[in-house]
């Protein structure tokens, strides 16, 4: 397996696990279980509590759930609001940066040359993957620390909830994001120094040879001197010798 077989592969596996991950983020968003009612310390429970960035729910002992959107947006929690902002924008992100990053790969033949596949690779990885990993893995750490932190303080007196299952996907397809992003930037990177030397190696005999074909145009104005300098003295001998004969 040659260099380029081994980056081609690598940008593959890559793409996949960023796509992986962003597939587990927008899974995140109609899952119900962000977080549920703790039982702990509770002896008879006759209702379960669950709720995700957009409504909660209420199941009784018989399994029937019935759940209701949030009834009033500017009476949620501030961090509500900035985990939807953060997931949707690590979501549009997440989009952008895998269709960069299907143009930039040497297996697509989409695009330029080397250099131009690298380059769009590389904004692919820095700008766009990573990026919505970060946004992702703040808003999923940020939900998760408001209810490890409710749980855990003594003066809460509320309902107290657990973690739900949404918030480990999303930490999961969060950490693929950053990870395939971070991958396609180190290859991205060394593949498009190499490019570009080979680009440059390759198209220095060129420039030699039309710089020195500019410094051979004199010999050509040398050798048309010459031809007239010959041109002269065959005019000269002809007329010595018609001189010669005439003279006789």
């Amino acid at each position: 397996m040659n260099y380029r077989e081994l980056i081609m592969y690598t940008e593959i596996g890559c793409f996949v696990l960023c796509v992986s991950g962003w597939i587990l983020v927008c899974s995140t968003m109609p899952t119900e279980y962000w977080n549920y009612s703790s039982i702990d310390g509770i002896v008879l429970t006759t209702a379960n509590y669950f709720s995700n960035l957009w409504k909660s729910c209420i199941s009784d002992s018989t399994g029937v759930s019935d759940c209701k959107e949030f009834p009033s947006l500017l009476a949620l929690p501030e961090y509500i609001h900035a985990c939807r902002a953060l997931i949707i924008t690590g979501i549009i992100l997440g989009f952008f940066g895998g269709v960069l990053a299907l143009i930039g790969m040497k297996c697509t033949k989409i695009g330029g040359s080397e250099i131009a596949n690298a380059r769009v690779t590389f904004a692919a990885g820095v700008n766009y993957l990573i990026a919505a990993g970060l946004t992702s893995m703040i808003a999923f750490s940020w939900y998760g620390n408001k209810i490890r932190a409710e749980f855990v303080d003594p003066n809460f007196k509320a309902q107290k909830y657990e973690i739900g299952a949404a918030v480990f996907v999303g930490w999961g397809g969060s950490t693929l994001l950053i990870v395939g992003g971070l991958v396609y930037c180190i290859f991205a990177g060394r593949d498009g120094l190499r490019s570009r030397s080979n680009y440059i190696y390759k198209s220095a005999p060129y420039k030699t040879a039309s710089t020195t074909d500019t410094y051979r145009r004199p010999p050509r104005v040398v050798r048309k001197g010459k031809a007239i300098l010959e041109s002269r003295d065959n005019r000269s001998r002809i007329l010595r010798s018609f001189d010669r004969d005439a003279y006789v």
